[in-house]
């Protein structure tokens, strides 16, 4: 754990010391995120941020090749072959980030940086499907592959799409690569796997890259991440879901009585990416029935749509981070206790909680609404019951000899 703790923390110290210099050469560069219809800030803000993670995470993998335990994890290539891809596709995101590549050029970079990544060791070998008897599939290239393929392509573009507010995609991100560490982590522990493992390494550095990028990006951001920044955390948290799910057989689990730690390989990496996932799918379904590409944008995503109920830039990206850290450490500690009652409930109570914290500026503003309304109706009900009033809609007695006016005052006496 000390290792794992150094190589976080090394992650975090460059990439959060790299990050003014990659600022800065952005700006000289002009690589700079103008303001659009559908985006939240307002100035023009330097993007390119994924260079300075990348460099991180480079650092600390140098660090865990010198550190004694963590040595082991290199006795694999899926270390390097996460290194690897991910600086591919740093690369083409900085493209991205400089120029504006169009949606089918950035397909076919991602597709060929996750086939690299394939190709140098990291791929899908077997799944656990905990339905109809079917237990422990052996996938072989021809079906591994693509699914590989199709899992790393989903989740750089899912993370693409969650980087429209400040600090929102790095938070999201570590939060993810911290619970995907816990649970490989724990599998190291119960005597599945080594605890010195590919994926456990991973999603350490990836934390430990997002945590130190993210003071440089949370509101008001000074850099974004850019495409160059998401997609390489959306390849490392793929890499990471392939590994985590595939370094231990459910059938060995001490509890393989019960579904749920049968499932949990599975049901793990699906919590981890809810948050992502959830909103691509959305997405795709939203512009398909409109008639538009799925990756044409749009102002109707998860945060857009917490802003269009009042939230603040700020809270709603933290709305994102509970719900993110609550199905994410959910499902982990779902693994690790075996499903308490106890844990059951609590996560059922924080449900309920994050539902009214989602919903709490809706009817807040509903209750200002209403309060006013009752207050002006107060005010009418005042203004109706006053003497003076009263006297204003009473009509004046009129004075033998003196005509009276339309209004029924009486007319001044000698106006004829």
């Amino acid at each position: 754990m000390r290792e794992y703790a150094v190589v976080l923390l090394t992650a975090g110290l460059v990439t959060y010391l790299a990050t003014p210099v990659v600022r800065l050469a952005a700006v000289r560069l002009r690589m700079m995120a103008a303001p659009r219809e559908r985006d939240v800030h307002v100035i023009p803000t330097p993007r390119g941020g994924g260079v300075a993670m990348y460099l991180g995470v480079a650092a600390a993998v140098l660090v865990a090749t010198r550190l004694p335990a963590l040595q082991r994890t290199f006795d694999d290539s899926q270390t390097a072959a996460v290194l690897a891809a991910g600086g591919l596709i740093c690369a083409l995101g900085v493209l991205d980030d400089k120029w504006g590549l169009d949606a089918l050029t950035k397909l076919t970079g991602q597709i060929a940086a996750a086939g690299v990544m394939v190709l140098l060791g990291v791929q899908l070998a077997f799944v656990f499907l905990p339905v109809a008897d079917i237990g422990t599939l052996s996938l072989g290239p021809d079906i591994g592959v693509p699914l590989t393929l199709l899992l790393t392509v989903l989740t750089v573009n899912a993370l693409n799409f969650i980087d429209g507010l400040d600090g929102l995609a790095a938070g999201v991100s570590a939060i993810a690569a911290l619970a995907f560490f816990a649970y490989s982590y724990h599998l190291g522990v119960e005597g599945y796997d080594d605890i010195a493992s590919a994926p456990a390494l991973i999603t350490a550095v990836l934390a430990g890259a997002c945590l130190g990028f993210l003071p440089h990006n949370f509101s008001p951001a000074r850099i974004f991440m850019g495409d160059s920044g998401s997609m390489l955390v959306g390849l490392m948290l793929s890499a990471a879901a392939v590994s985590a799910t595939g370094q231990a057989d459910p059938q060995t689990f001490d509890s393989a009585a019960t579904l749920l730690p049968l499932a949990l390989p599975l049901l793990v990496p699906i919590a981890v990416l809810s948050i992502p996932f959830i909103d691509l799918v959305m997405a795709v379904i939203r512009r398909s029935l409109r008639g538009r590409s799925p990756f044409s944008p749009d102002k109707m995503h998860l945060h857009h749509r917490l802003l269009a109920i009042g939230h603040s830039h700020r809270r709603a990206v933290l709305v994102m981070y509970f719900w993110a850290a609550l199905l994410s450490f959910g499902a982990v500690m779902l693994s690790i206790t075996g499903g308490k009652v106890e844990l059951l409930v609590g996560i059922a109570v924080l449900l309920v909680l994050g539902v009214v914290v989602v919903l709490s500026p809706r009817a807040r503003r509903a209750a200002r609404e209403a309060r006013a309304a009752e207050l002006e109706a107060q005010r009418q009900r005042s203004r109706a019951d006053h003497p003076t009033a009263r006297a204003l809609r009473a009509p004046a007695p009129s004075v033998p000899g003196r005509p009276a006016d339309p209004a029924g005052k009486p007319s001044p006496q000698g106006v004829r």
